[in-house]
C-alpha cells in the first residue's frame, strides 16, 4: 500500500509540474514582442517614409555637390 501511495503522488506532482510550467510562456511572449516591432517599423515606413525620401534626396544631392580636391604629393 505504501508503495502505491508514494507512486500516485508522485505522478500527480509531476502532472502538477507539467501544468505549471511556463516554458511556453516565453516563447509565445517574445513571438507578440517581435510582431509588435514588427508593426511598429511598418507604421514609422508608412508615416515618415516620404519625408525620410526627400530628405536623403536632398542630402544626396548636397554632398554631390561638393567638390573633392586631390591630395597634394608627399615631399
Amino acid at each position: 500500500m505504501t508503495s502505491l501511495m508514494v507512486s500516485m503522488m508522485a505522478f500527480v506532482a509531476g502532472v502538477k509540474d507539467r501544468l505549471s510550467s511556463e516554458k511556453g510562456a516565453t516563447a509565445t511572449e517574445y513571438s507578440l514582442l517581435i510582431a509588435f516591432v514588427a508593426f511598429a517599423i511598418m507604421a514609422g515606413a508608412i508615416v515618415f517614409g516620404e519625408a525620410l525620401s526627400t530628405w536623403f534626396s536632398d542630402l544626396g544631392d548636397e554632398i554631390g555637390t561638393w567638390a573633392v580636391e586631390p591630395a597634394a604629393p608627399a615631399a
